[in-house]
C-alpha cells in the first residue's frame, strides 16, 4: 500500500519530490518458520520419509520410499490401500494467514485392465478440523497403464475452498494422503508405487499469504 502524494500538504507538494513510505503486504520471509514436521500412517513408517525446506521457507518437499499399494491374485487385501498423513507445525508473523494453494505429487503406476487406482488428499488445520478440502485423482487401468507409466497429481484448490490458518499464531497443518486400488477383474494385477523403491512420491506445498 502506498500513501498518495495528493494527501500531502500543498506546501510540501511545491517543495519538490517527496519520499513516500511503502508498506509491503507480504511477511518477511526470515520470520516464516516451519518449526516441526512429522508424519504418520502405514504408507510412511518412521525411517522411510525424507524432507527438505526451500531457502525462502515457502516450499516443503517430502520424499517417500514406502508409500506403495498392490492388488492382484494372492496379494493381501491390506496392500490395496495405504495412507500417509503429514503434520506441519508452522509459526508465522501476526497479522498474516497462509493457505495451501497447490500441491504436486509424482509416482509410478502399473494397472492392468479392470484395476482402478484413486489418490485422495485432504487438507485441514488442527484448529479448525471441520473445514477441509479434499481432492481426488483416478487412474483407470488398461492401455498404456498396463505397461507402466509415470504420473503427476497436481492439486489446484479453488479459491472458495482454500483452508486458511488462524491469524498470528502457530498453525498445525495436516495433509492426509490416501491411495486405494479396486478391481473388477479377479485375475488382474496393479500397483501404484515408485519403480526403484526409493522415493514413491514427492510432494511440494506452495504457501500463499494474505493479511488478516
Amino acid at each position: 500500500m502506498r500513501f498518495s502524494s495528493l494527501l500531502l500538504a500543498p506546501a510540501l507538494a511545491l517543495a519538490g519530490p517527496v519520499l513516500q513510505p511503502v508498506f509491503d503486504d507480504t511477511p518477511d520471509p526470515t520470520k516464516i518458520q516451519i518449526s516441526g514436521v512429522a508424519w504418520s500412517g502405514n504408507g510412511c513408517p518412521q525411517g522411510t520419509v525424507s524432507t527438505s525446506i526451500s531457502s525462502d521457507r515457502t516450499v516443503v518437499t517430502f520424499g517417500f520410499d514406502a508409500f506403495q499399494t498392490y492388488i492382484g491374485p494372492g496379494l493381501p487385501v491390506t496392500e490395496r490401500s495405504k495412507n500417509c498423513q503429514l503434520h506441519l507445525t508452522l509459526a508465522y508473523p501476526g497479522g498474516f494467514q497462509f493457505a495451501v494453494v497447490e500441491s504436486t505429487y509424482h509416482g509410478y503406476a502399473i494397472l492392468e485392465k479392470g484395476v482402478t487406482g484413486t489418490f485422495y488428499s485432504t487438507y485441514y488445520f488442527s484448529q479448525d478440523a471441520g473445514s477441509t478440502t479434499t481432492t481426488r485423482t483416478t487412474i483407470t487401468g488398461g492401455g498404456v497403464w498396463a505397461q507402466g507409466q509415470v504420473y503427476t497429481k497436481q492439486d489446484q484448490i479453488p479459491t472458495a475452498s482454500v483452508i486458511w490458518s488462524p491469524c498470528g499464531a502457530t498453525g498445525n497443518l495436516n495433509i492426509n494422503n490416501r491411495i486405494g486400488l479396486t478391481s473388477t477383474n479377479a485375475s488382474a494385477y496393479g500397483s501404484i508405487t515408485d519403480d526403484d523403491a526409493t522415493v514413491a512420491f514427492t510432494q511440494q506445498m506452495n504457501l500463499q499469504w494474505r493479511p488478516c
